[in-house]
């Protein structure tokens, strides 16, 4: 029995209404030369097979109308697995056999932002366009109009076939960025090309070096240092942004949910997505302690990280954490709806945060009161960083207190680490001078006599 494929965009009528009219399918490969699409119209959409038929060539043909208004019955009406099942029906009685088409860029990609799309919408509960599908889909797979934003043609890099692609095709791309983005910006775009493409590294050639070819020409390190410099926080500051979230909290009737997210952010300088992912249970009063999920980041990774943390950060826990079901999410916030035909928005229970847009609004609100308009939230995590640095810290703990590699603080920490070093190497400084009186002085020998 061949094995059903899911996307998220096609799967459901509820995510297809979504998708805008085109001419163009929705294509979703199924198969070696084997895809279905689904062609959206102004009622019901339509379901059609595409088979490769060799030499740069493909046979499409309808085969079903979507289940868009009506219930599927298999026949005439089909749903997204029928419709898998009818393609492959379709390519079995085409006379060539279909042969695996060229691996482009285009489909890796399209197909690496699928699995990111999936998954977010899976953390969320409802279907969303993933960081990766935005940036991708701007800059390599291009994409249509969308509100204010003019439509985009896909990269000349998209077209390549990956048995072809080449260091200089990377680097031609990497070249072809606007000027105008910001090098952190394009620092996420390259390492989301680089998932994608390693996703397939069978598929490329043995001696392709794909960090080779999009090195940035202007130094990643360097720029990183600069970013990191300028959003090292005192402790007088990181006091100064936490009375002004506890303000704000009040000011804006967030009833300490937000107060408390800043509070747990900076005590324990995680990143945003691990503080979302945190439970009732991970809050350990008695120790004095909160268990930080590990990242998603790398593979094969689980568990948690125990971070100390200081008694007024659990004092501000104790009373969520109180009464609560260990598995339940740590810190929540108010959801809110608009009623249909309401103008108001009203408050639709309590859940957690899920992306870190959800405190970009009061995160602006924050610095204007503390009076600091450039900080980023971001900047908790790494002046947290740097005070494990300062407090002489072992590098492979502060590592591993804030789920990070020790190359990774050696490369973008490095300032702060040789001061560290100095600091310790004075303190070992022993005094072997001897003292001296404006009466008796000691004269010390040379040498050589």
């Amino acid at each position: 029995m061949a094995k059903r494929v899911r996307d998220a965009h096609l799967e459901s009528r509820t995510s297809r209404e979504k998708l805008k009219a085109r001419g163009k399918p929705y294509y979703k490969a199924i198969g070696a030369g084997l895809h279905v699409g689904y062609r959206k119209g102004k009622n019901a959409g339509v379901w059609v097979a595409r088979v490769y038929t060799g030499d740069q060539n493909y046979l499409v043909q309808k085969i079903g109308v979507a289940d868009d208004v009506r219930d599927a019955d298999g026949a005439a009406i089909l749903d997204f697995w029928q419709a898998q099942a009818a393609a492959r029906a379709f390519a079995a009685s085409v006379e060539t056999p279909p042969t695996e088409a060229p691996l482009t860029v285009a489909d890796v990609v399209a197909a690496y932002v699928a699995t990111r799309d999936a998954r977010d919408t899976k953390r969320r509960g409802r279907v969303v366009r993933s960081d990766a599908s935005r940036r991708l889909h701007r800059y390599v797979l291009g994409q249509g109009k969308r509100g204010t934003l003019e439509a985009v043609p896909a990269a000349p890099l998209a077209s390549i076939a990956m048995a072809s692609l080449t260091d200089e095709h990377l680097s031609a791309w990497r070249a072809g960025l606007p000027s105008s983005l910001k090098e952190t910006t394009k620092q996420r775009l390259i390492n989301d090309l680089k998932a994608a493409l390693h996703s397939e590294r069978k598929r490329m050639p043995p001696a392709l070096l794909v960090g080779s070819g999009l090195k940035s020409d202007v130094d990643a390190d360097d720029s990183a240092d600069v970013a990191r410099e300028n959003q090292i926080l005192s402790d007088s500051q990181v006091v100064q942004l936490l009375v002004a979230a506890r303000q704000a909290d009040d000011e804006l009737g967030w009833d300490g949910d937000l107060y408390r997210l800043v509070l747990v952010v900076n005590a324990t300088g995680a990143r945003f997505s691990q503080i979302a992912r945190m439970r009732v249970r991970d809050a350990q009063l008695k120790e004095g302690r909160l268990m930080v999920p590990s990242s998603r980041k790398g593979k094969g990774k689980s568990g948690s990280i125990a971070v100390p943390v200081e008694p007024a950060v659990i004092d501000a826990l104790r009373p969520i954490v109180t009464g609560r079901a260990p598995d339940a999410p740590l810190l929540e916030r108010w959801q809110y709806r608009q009623p249909s035909g309401g103008i108001k928005w009203e408050r639709a229970g309590r859940g957690p945060w899920q992306t870190s847009s959800d405190v970009a609004q009061a995160w602006k609100a924050i610095r204007e009161r503390a009076g600091m308009p450039t900080v980023i939230m971001y900047s908790l995590r790494h002046s947290s960083i740097v005070r494990g640095i300062r407090a002489n810290l072992p590098i492979r703990l502060v590592a591993a207190l804030h789920d990070t590699s020790v190359a990774m603080i050696e490369r973008h920490y490095g300032r702060w680490i040789v001061d560290g070093l100095e600091d310790m190497a004075r303190k070992a400084v022993v005094s072997l001078v001897p003292l001296q009186d404006d009466t008796k002085v000691v004269a010390l020998r040379r040498a050589d006599q």
